[in-house]
Parts: C-alpha cells; sequence; structure tokens
C-alpha cells in the first residue's frame, strides 16, 4: 500500500462491473496462468465469501475464465470468456462454497491443468481497487501481488539455493527489489519469490533450473492497476529513496505540510510523489498522460448513454441517464446547471459500468460515477480548462490515496460507505481545487462528504452493480458539490480529515457481512427485491 500510486486509485481501466469482483478477479487468474507456464485446458473455481455470493451478477465468473485466457481488464472481450475458452479447448467449471470461512471475503481458489499433465493449485483473493494477490500455491502459504515483475522459484528448502538464484539474476544484470522464502517446515519444499527491477532474460530461468534442489522457476509479469510509468525508461537516480520520502504523504496532514513546502494544492503534490515513486522504480513518470487517458474513458463512459442507452447485465437499469436528461430539457426539473448535469453524467457512467463497457474505477467501478460526473459537470457549467479538469482529477487520486492506505475502498471490507463515501469525498476535493480553493478547504470538502455518507451500507440487489448503485452514485455527486461549497465558503470542522477516515475505517468494521457486498441485506433483502430475484433464478 505504501507504494500505491494514481492508476491504483484512478483506476484500473477496465469491463465493468466490480473493480473487486471483475477487474481483482480477472488478475488473479492471470497470475494462475503465469504461475502454470502453459494454457490451461481444465479449470475448477472454488469462490468463498462475497465472491461466492455475487458471482455471476458481478461477472466474476467471466472475469476469472478471461484471466485464464489472458485477457486485460479493459478488453471488451471479457463479456465473452467463456465463448472464448471453449473455442480455445478450456473447460471449466465453478463452485461456490458460501460456509467456510476464509480470511478475505473475495476469496477463489483456483485447480488448474495444462495439456502435459502440469497440474497448480492456487488461492488468490481481490484486495479492492482491481488489486489482487496469490496467497497460496500448491499449499503452501505466500504473497505474490504482481505489482512487479516476480521469479517464483520452487525449491527443496536447502542451504545454498537462495545464494544460486541471486547470483544468476546478478549474472545478467537484474535487479532485487524484494525476496521472500516461503515454506512449510525446514528441509521440505519451499517458494522463493523475488520481485525484480525489469524484465527477465530468458537465459535466467535456464541458468536457475541448472539447481539439483530447483524443480522449476515461473515469471509472473507486473499485473497491477498501474499505467502512470512508463516501464525501463530510466534508471534509479542516486538518493531515489530519499526523494520518495521526502514526498511522500501518510495522512492528511502530512499532505497539508507537503503543499505548504511546495507552494501548491493537492494536485502538485501528488504529481511530485508520482514522480518521486516512478523514480524510485526506475520509470519515467507518465502521469499527466495517465490522467488524460482516463479522463477520456469517463468521457466516453458518461456520454454515450445519454443518447444510445444500453441494457445492463441484469436487466434492472439501462435508459435513466437519457430519461433524466431529457425530462431537465423538457423542463420537467427541480434541478439544472452543475448538479444536474453531474447527477446524469454518474447515472450514464453506471449503465455502461452494468452492460460491461469500459469505464474507469474511482476509486471502484461500484462508485465509477461519482468523479467522472462532478468533474464533467464542472467543465461544461463553470467553463474550466483541460488542465484544471487534470488538477481535479489529480487532487481527487490524492484523496483516494489516503483512504485506501488508511481505511478501505472496498465494499466487501467497508460497506458503500468506503466506495460512494471515497468517491464522494475524491469528487469534493476536485470541486475545490478547481475551483482554486486551498489544500485545507479540499481536504475539509473530503471530510464532509465522507461524513455526511458515513455509515452507507452496501446492499446490491441479486449481486448486481445496478440497484441501488446507480442511484446512489448520481447522490453521490450532489453531496461532493455541497461539501465543496460548504468547504469554499471558510466553514470549518470540528472533525478534521484524518479522524473522519479513521471513523470510516471503524465503522466498516463494525458492520456485519449481510451489509458489505453480500447481497444479504439493506434493499437487496426487501420483499421486492427478494422478489425479483427469485423470478429470475
Amino acid at each position: 500500500m505504501e507504494t500505491f500510486g494514481f492508476s491504483d486509485i484512478i483506476g484500473p481501466l477496465m469491463v465493468g462491473p466490480s473493480s473487486s469482483h471483475t477487474a481483482g478477479a480477472l488478475r488473479i487468474a492471470r497470475m494462475a496462468r503465469s504461475l502454470l507456464a502453459a494454457p490451461p485446458v481444465r479449470a475448477a473455481f472454488t469462490l468463498y465469501g462475497s465472491f461466492a455470493h455475487t458471482r455471476t451478477g458481478h461477472g466474476t465468473d467471466k472475469a476469472l475464465v478471461a484471466g485464464l485466457m489472458g485477457l486485460a481488464p479493459d478488453d471488451l472481450g471479457v463479456r465473452d470468456s467463456f465463448e472464448r475458452a471453449r473455442a480455445a479447448g478450456l473447460t471449466f467449471s465453478f463452485t461456490c462454497d458460501r460456509e467456510t470461512e476464509v480470511d478475505h471475503p473475495n476469496t477463489v481458489d483456483i485447480h488448474l491443468e495444462a495439456e502435459e499433465g502440469a497440474i497448480l493449485e492456487v488461492r488468490g483473493v481481490s484486495v479492492g481497487g482491481g488489486a489482487a494477490v496469490i496467497r497460496r500455491i500448491d499449499g503452501i502459504d505466500v504473497d505474490l501481488t504482481g505489482e512487479r515483475t516476480s521469479l517464483v522459484v520452487r525449491q527443496r528448502d536447502v542451504t545454498g539455493v537462495l545464494a544460486h538464484i541471486a547470483s544468476s539474476l546478478s549474472e545478467h544484470d537484474v535487479n532485487i527489489a524484494t525476496t521472500r522464502v516461503y515454506r512449510t517446515r525446514r528441509g521440505l519444499e519451499a517458494f522463493t519469490i523475488m520481485e525484480l527491477d525489469g524484465e527477465v532474460p530468458p537465459q535466467v530461468k535456464d541458468a536457475i533450473e541448472r539447481c539439483a534442489a530447483v524443480r522449476d522457476v515461473r515469471v509472473v509479469p507486473a499485473d497491477t492497476p498501474h499505467g502512470a510509468h512508463a516501464p525501463g525508461a530510466t534508471v534509479p537516480a542516486e538518493g531515489a529513496e530519499e526523494r520518495f520520502v521526502a514526498c511522500d504523504f501518510t495522512s492528511g496532514a502530512e499532505l497539508l505540510e507537503r503543499c505548504a513546502h511546495q507552494g501548491g494544492g493537492l494536485a502538485d503534490a501528488l504529481l511530485a510523489r508520482e514522480e518521486a515513486l516512478a523514480a524510485l522504480d526506475g520509470h519515467t513518470c507518465g502521469t499527466l498522460a495517465y490522467a488524460d487517458r482516463a479522463l477520456a474513458v469517463m468521457r466516453a463512459s458518461a456520454v454515450q448513454p445519454l443518447t444510445e442507452p444500453t441494457p445492463s447485465m441484469g436487466g434492472l437499469i439501462g435508459g435513466e441517464a437519457r430519461d433524466v436528461h431529457r425530462a431537465r430539457e423538457r423542463g420537467v426539473a427541480v434541478l439544472d446547471g452543475t448538479a444536474a448535469r453531474a447527477a446524469e453524467y454518474a447515472l450514464a457512467v453506471l449503465e455502461t459500468n452494468a452492460s460491461m463497457g469500459v469505464i474507469v474505477a474511482a476509486p471502484t467501478a461500484g462508485s465509477a460515477g461519482v468523479v467522472p460526473g462532478v468533474l464533467l459537470a464542472l467543465e461544461e457549467t463553470r467553463g474550466f480548462d483541460a488542465t484544471t479538469l487534470r488538477r481535479g482529477l489529480l487532487a481527487a487520486g490524492a484523496v483516494g490515496l489516503l483512504i485506501a492506505r488508511n481505511a478501505t475502498v472496498s465494499g466487501a471490507e467497508g460497506g458503500c460507505q468506503a466506495e460512494i463515501g471515497a468517491a464522494a469525498a475524491m469528487a469534493a476535493a476536485a470541486a475545490v481545487e478547481m475551483a482554486g480553493g486551498s489544500p485545507a478547504a479540499a481536504l475539509n470538502a473530503a471530510a464532509n462528504a465522507l461524513t455526511s455518507l458515513m455509515g452507507l451500507v452496501c446492499d446490491p440487489v441479486g449481486g448486481l452493480v445496478e440497484v441501488p448503485c446507480q442511484k446512489r452514485n448520481a447522490a453521490a455527486t450532489g453531496v461532493a458539490l455541497i461539501s465543496a461549497q460548504i468547504a469554499l465558503a471558510g466553514v470549518n470542522n470540528l472533525v478534521g480529515f484524518d479522524e473522519t477516515v479513521a471513523a470510516l475505517d471503524a465503522v466498516g468494521r463494525a458492520l456485519p457481512f449481510e451489509l458489505r457486498e453480500s447481497a444479504l441485506g439493506g434493499i437487496a433483502a426487501a420483499p421486492s427485491a427478494c422478489a425479483w430475484c427469485a423470478a429470475r433464478a
């Protein structure tokens, strides 16, 4: 989490409908495919916790199969991954285990078989915002994040293996970022997992496998929501670590200190951190270009449904954005100006998301409409230029980064307050930044929005990111704009941003499982919702 960047919060760019349950699930399967090191011909998935309850409604099943096919999170081929897999000769099955307790609500076990007989068992978890971690390989607990290119060596746990691996990498000028050894007991089978700076030449694998104690070597390419840096463009400069420490911020208070020291706003502090993070990783910083790409995807997802609505996967929504837009044009409205446009755009993004179109998780897919709704509405009604729009998105990223770091942005962990609440806070801070408000006012606005939505439960009807998610996105744009206006007026908060984030975290932990993206409580348990689900079954 300490090296999360802008594209971890404003991203991934992905096919909907859920960052945790779609993009995160896809990444688990992609890493599993790399670990198998051969095209799988048979796959069996066992889903636990929230995954088990929302399997089809969130496209988790399609995403897992798409990952095994090697598709990217923003590839529209995710929609028909089952057909693609069958055409490629991959057979697959799903089991939903709703009884077994697991450490994380978004957990899946994958059993894979290759044509030549290789078998692999992995356990993966989706940790929010499209990120994923492999927690177990063939019965051995590990921690494989995919944040960097990783070398996974299966070995006998004997003296000298680690030194052999390290020397093989050194001989081919491959730098090791981190090294961990995982084993069940001394002297038995173990895994060495090394995160590396840069790619792994093919001859490295051959050199490592010359050791008799090494069973096999797998290379897992970096497979994360990152997109803001260009790999391999530079070599880390001397002092990169110190520079990153000087630019990093772990709290709202530290963020304000960075702003005061640099003499800029939230956007400037975030960009300075991004540049330092890129240097630390040995990359050039492409954050501004990535922000423009994200804004382009946001715009497309918010505009098209206003004139060309597409039915959602579950059939619960589709056409609402157009209807609201037309009603306002006819004069049937109580909202106008910025608030009206923001609501329409937010409704539209959720329609794109629910129909498995391409959206930007900001910070999640289920809350993807709030930030673009506010930013695009302000651009349209206030005449803000592209640079100001980008600054707003960077400021939103700074706030989202702090919420993810000190609480959660996952509905399965913290309820909808962690998704919609975080998105509203990000949008409120962005609005203040775009309007020329101070960094302190931007964080006050973010705290206002979090406070207003604290305790909001995650209760998708039928496990679909449709009802009540779409209307909550639209409503949250109003919360964000009002929160920003109050802060811009100079109204201070009794409870500051950092304490508000801590309270959000505590409330999320106190929410029962039924109110955290399980589709078992709240609106999802209302008689009408249950009747709809029963009729659909």
